[in-house]
């Protein structure tokens, strides 16, 4: 069922704007479907559409519930910027294996340095990129990438555990999480990996480091091998 994010404040919610566009021309909906909306606090409204027009969509609510797909722990990546798209592919595969948030970080070894005016352009889409995977894969709430932080501001982010991933080594993963957990960040470096400045500062922070295994994975891969890992050892992959 169509899967949709909106601020719900009537018992009968409207669909506006480009999603309503979408679910009249792209999807060619009409009065008697059903659709599901999401809103802020991850409740899912099972409604049927009453009326549809181009730049509006009016429902009736049938039911309400719990999203049950949000995972109990919210994990936060602080990703290393990446140069290309790579960026595009690290979000969606980190959306649809539960992350949090998406935090890019500007780092020593990052070859990509975008001006302001190109990056906010960047971020617009790759937020679009979220909610798009949000809706394909039944997340219960809009997952956030956030504007480029440098990395002496992202090793500062609170979290209940912070775990560093280091491609010179480090302490398995497993024994750095356990159930009791609400809040990790997780750490990824660009192409280059992190400095040894950047190494040092983590610790410092008291990040835990830690290592994949005995391979070197590429930034595009590490990220979504740490968050699959993460949920499985939580329980979270059922």
């Amino acid at each position: 069922m169509p899967r949709f994010f909106i601020q719900i404040q009537e018992s009968n919610p409207v669909i506006t704007g480009s999603d309503a566009r979408h679910i009249s021309g792209a999807l060619r909906m009409k009065k008697g479907d059903g659709l599901v909306v999401c809103d802020e606090n991850g409740i899912e409204h099972e409604c049927v559409i009453t009326s549809v027009s181009n730049e509006r969509i009016e429902l009736e609510v049938l039911n309400k519930t719990l999203c049950t797909s949000e995972p109990d722990v919210k994990v936060r990546l602080l990703q290393g910027l990446p140069k290309g798209d790579k960026m595009e592919q690290i979000i969606q595969k980190s959306v649809e294996l539960g992350v949090d948030e998406i935090v890019p970080v500007l780092c020593e070894r990052s070859i990509s340095r975008p001006e302001k005016a190109g990056f906010n352009k960047k971020l617009e889409r790759w937020n679009k990129i979220a909610l798009e995977a949000c809706k394909q894969c039944g997340r219960g709430k809009v997952v956030k990438v956030s504007p480029l932080t440098a990395f002496e501001q992202a090793v500062s982010q609170p979290a209940q555990k912070s775990i560093f991933f280091y491609e010179s080594g480090g302490v398995p993963l497993a024994g750095e999480i356990n159930s009791d957990m609400k809040s990790i960040n997780i750490f990824i470096g660009p192409e280059g990996g992190f400095s040894d400045n950047e190494f040092r500062l983590a610790e410092r922070h008291g990040a835990a480091v830690c290592t994949l295994g005995k391979r070197i994975l590429r930034t595009e891969t590490a990220g979504v091998a740490a968050l699959s890992a993460i949920m499985f050892t939580l329980g979270e992959m059922g």
